[in-house]
């Protein structure tokens, strides 16, 4: 039988809140709360846990990065759609003499208005146009 090895007891006084935390993930890993405790300051003092820390940062910044690339990438394709769409509609659309051209005026009001507040009435509700898109592409292919 192999020989235990002799603990030293201390006391420690915790948060509220950090204890409780510890009573739950102790009681739900069927664990003593001085067998996580005791793991924890080991891991948090041994010599390789600031390799561990900053590699975990590193992961998160890889995420981080990864993510900004899309977003970036997004916003490119919705700058080139706007530009091609203005361009098509500029190239299209004739001018209107100017009688018309009041009245025309006076009805972009009116459709502003109501594209801001459908604008509104879409952001709010979550669904990305974007998203609509790329699963209308999966739509079609499957």
């Amino acid at each position: 039988m192999a020989a235990r090895k002799k603990k030293a007891q201390i006391s420690a006084y915790l948060d509220q809140d950090v204890m409780k935390l510890l009573s739950d993930y102790a009681a739900r890993r069927d664990l003593s709360q001085s067998l996580v405790v005791e793991a924890a300051i080991a891991s948090f003092l041994s010599p390789d846990a600031d390799e561990r820390r900053e590699a975990a940062v590193t992961k998160r910044l890889d995420q981080i990065d990864r993510r900004m690339t899309r977003l970036e990438r997004d916003l490119g394709i919705s700058v080139e759609a706007l530009a091609i769409f203005v361009r098509f509609w500029l190239a299209t659309t004739p001018a209107l003499p100017e009688p018309a051209a009041q009245a025309a005026r006076a009805k972009a009001g009116e459709r502003y208005d109501a594209f801001v507040t459908a604008l509104g009435r879409r952001l709010a509700k979550g669904t990305k146009l974007g998203q609509e898109i790329s699963d209308d592409v999966v739509a079609r292919w499957e």
